[in-house]
């Protein structure tokens, strides 16, 4: 499928914005109409390294992914890889790229593509999943853009299970 790609223009600095993508905790709060059962992998969420799981909802039947930030270029670029599908055979990429405008404004995009070797997985995605991912990604990118712009906090932060476990000083 694709590359398939979306984008938005915000009055956020730039920075703020990066940031608040460079942390995978933040991502269900504005992609959980399409991105459903997102999970963290690691206790740190942000930075390279950090990865989650995910279902991606569409027509035909819902796909698991894996996601790890691979590389950051503060602040221009994501970019995330995995791997998903039936038996996590099918690689992934997601690149997010900020571009900085005049004042505050700067133009948030997302692309996402996947690279399915098997004839079975590509017949697979010929049958909408294309759609269905970038109207998920358009609609993705128009809430970030309100919840930051509005200032709302961020829906609550995704935590791993056991995470806070991790005290100092305290036997």
């Amino acid at each position: 499928m694709g590359p398939l790609s979306a984008e938005v223009e915000m009055d956020v600095p730039r920075e703020r914005v990066f940031g608040f993508l460079s942390d995978l905790a933040n991502r269900p709060g504005f992609t959980d109409h399409f991105l459903t059962d997102f999970h963290l992998a690691r206790i740190e969420s942000a930075g390279e390294g950090a990865s989650a799981r995910f279902c991606m909802q569409g027509p035909g039947a819902d796909l698991w992914f894996d996601t790890e930030i691979t590389e950051i270029d503060f602040p221009h670029r994501i970019t995330e890889r995995g791997r998903g599908g039936r038996l996590n055979r099918i690689p992934i990429t997601t690149v997010w790229e900020v571009v900085e405008g005049p004042g505050n404004l700067c133009t948030v995009r997302v692309t996402f593509w996947t690279e399915p070797a098997n004839p079975l997985d590509r017949v697979r995605e010929s049958f909408g999943r294309s759609g269905a991912a970038r109207r998920g990604f358009r609609t993705a990118l128009r809430r970030l853009r309100d919840e930051l712009e509005e200032g709302r906090a961020p829906a609550e932060r995704l935590g791993v299970a056991g995470g806070n476990r991790h005290t100092t000083g305290v036997p």
